[in-house]
């Protein structure tokens, strides 16, 4: 997965940080974004993160993913 590439979530993912449902459980699954940053290094350094795939959804909504939690569409 590169930056640019436009994804879609194809497991059940539950934030509380979406624009029109603040503080309640929302689910991702299905929704589609695109790639904006894939974190592999922070400060010149490597890193392992956990979730490395920032997705941006729309204006006001982005989310970080594990690779096998999104697809390529």
């Amino acid at each position: 997965m590169n930056v640019g590439d436009r994804v879609r979530v194809i497991q059940s993912v539950v934030v509380y940080h979406h624009p029109q449902n603040r503080k309640k459980p929302f689910d991702l699954k299905g929704m589609e974004g695109e790639i904006i940053e894939v974190v592999n290094n922070w400060q010149g350094r490597p890193v392992s993160a956990n979730l490395p795939v920032l997705v941006q959804f729309d204006k006001k909504f982005k989310a970080h993913f594990r690779e096998d939690e999104v697809e390529a569409i």
